[in-house]
């Protein structure tokens, strides 16, 4: 049987729900938050029910079923514990025309609820016919992970936008065309919002008063990002982060490490174009002046490029030299981190890499470099938990002879909207404050601001744990 997917407008319609226990607490309260004129018939409620007849939010009458309660419904949800009740409160709907459900009784519905996924007014609704309600669930929290969170407000910000372009454009390709082009821009409530600016119609120079998209072609919004560098982590699909899965559905062009796996390319959509660009062994293969030309290219021509890396993309691949390709080029960029090899290994055996009871400290290394750097760099350092006084750690690396302006950068609150960052040095390192918890310290040359023909290598990777108790630095004197 197919069934037609539809959104159901109830503002201001008439629902009755009979029953207002465990069953019909869910109907109800969805009812109530699609703003229908809910009636419920029930002998006893829920306390939640109760709450939202005390406050006018429904009508309660507080007895059994009437045949008479139907009379001028719209929508019928029959939800007791009592499939005979429910039944027949379905077929006197069906004599009368009503739409109804019968709470988990698939025979005796006229409708579905599906498991819905929630952003403002963006709504995606899941059903399986009844085969599977749970598989719908699953889907649901599935669906949900993926999603950005601020969808609710930029679908608003957009719908604001699109009913200015209606007005002001008459219907037609262009119209759609900039209809389409405004549902990939970032959108905002102000009124000098760049998308807004991208659809001002052009108007007459003695009536404008400000500068249209007609005259000047708006820059993209600095938040905008044209060129994403993607962790696939060790290749398992299950190990990309929720947001490599997200932004690789909607590539137009992957640019991918000869270590990616299929299962993670097959996650691109089926319009993607997709390059490998990896480097094995030696074997003659892209340049990487050619990879960056090929993220450059993609990205002026408006493309969504998405450049793969295996494992986590800042460690032991090319991603500084490409960082440093896009910001010459003034190409908006963004990270995604992976799960790096390491803490697949550690997980696949499983063994804690930093258990207190034995390491304190993992060294990251590899067995390549750039051909005209010495064999074996200084190592970038990354300190977990370095604490609130620096001083320690500060005096142990200048012990260890790393000179006074060896570069330091504090990283607090990594990866969250409040992320704070402070480059220093070592010489000022004891006077600098670490920032809100959690903080990570690093050093190396790679956090080196580039000088006029010096470009910083990277490194191995030095990660130091600090002590789960103290929170201090665990790093043992010479």
């Amino acid at each position: 049987m197919s069934l037609l997917p539809v959104f159901l407008k109830l503002n201001g319609r008439a629902a009755l729900v009979v029953g207002a226990g465990e069953v019909a607490s869910g109907k109800i309260e969805s009812l109530v938050a699609s703003d229908a004129q809910v009636t419920v018939v029930a002998p006893w409620a829920k306390p939640e029910i109760e709450r939202l007849a005390e406050r006018g939010a429904i009508t309660w009458h507080r007895r059994e079923f009437q045949d008479t309660d139907l009379d001028g419904q719209f929508i019928v949800i029959a939800g007791t514990n009592f499939q005979p009740i429910n039944q027949h409160v379905y077929r006197l709907c069906a004599e009368r025309g009503i739409l109804c459900n019968a709470v988990d009784d698939i025979p005796h519905c006229d409708f579905y609820y599906g498991s819905v996924v929630a952003r403002g007014d963006l709504q995606i609704a899941i059903s399986t016919n009844g085969d599977s309600p749970s598989l719908a669930q699953r889907l649901r929290h599935e669906i949900d992970a993926q999603l950005p969170r601020d969808l609710g407000p930029w679908l608003h910000a957009i719908g604001r936008i699109r009913q200015d372009v209606l007005a002001a454009y008459p219907s037609g390709e262009p119209r759609k065309l900039l209809l389409q082009q405004l549902a990939h821009r970032s959108a905002c409530h102000s009124e000098t919002c760049p998308s807004r600016e991208l659809v001002l119609p052009p108007v007459p120079p003695a009536t404008a008063t400000r500068p249209t998209a007609a005259t000047t072609a708006p820059s993209a919004p600095t938040e905008q990002v044209s060129v994403w560098l993607v962790g696939a982590g060790p290749g398992d699909p299950d190990l990309l982060t929720v947001k490599a899965a997200r932004l690789l559905a909607g590539a137009d062009l992957l640019l991918h490490d000869d270590l990616v796996p299929d299962a993670v390319l097959a996650l691109a959509p089926a319009t993607a174009e997709i390059v490998n660009v990896g480097k094995r062994c030696g074997r003659a293969s892209i340049t990487q002046a050619q990879i960056h030309e090929l993220m450059l290219a993609g990205a002026r021509s408006g493309r969504r490029v998405i450049r793969l890396k295996s494992g986590d993309p800042l460690l032991f691949g090319r991603a500084g030299e490409e960082m440093d390709a896009l910001r010459a080029a003034n190409i908006p960029f963004a990270v995604v981190p992976g799960v790096t090899a390491a803490s697949a290994a550690a997980a696949a055996l499983p063994c804690s890499l930093t258990d207190r009871r034995a390491a304190s400290s993992i060294l990251l290394a590899t067995g390549h470099t750039a051909p005209d750097e010495p064999r074996n760099p200084e190592p970038t350092r990354v300190v977990y938990m370095p604490g609130r006084d620096l001083t320690a750690i500060a005096r142990q690396w200048s012990a260890e002879g790393l000179p006074a302006d060896y570069p330091c950068v504090l990283v607090s609150h990594a990866g969250r909207p409040d992320q704070q960052s402070t480059r220093t040095t070592l010489g000022l390192l004891h006077h600098t404050a670490p920032g809100p918890a959690p903080v990570l310290l690093m050093g190396g040359a790679v956090f080196a601001e580039q000088a006029e023909n010096k470009t910083p290598y990277a490194g191995s990777g030095h990660f130091v744990a600090g002590s789960p108790e103290t929170g201090k630095p665990s790093i043992s004197p010479e």
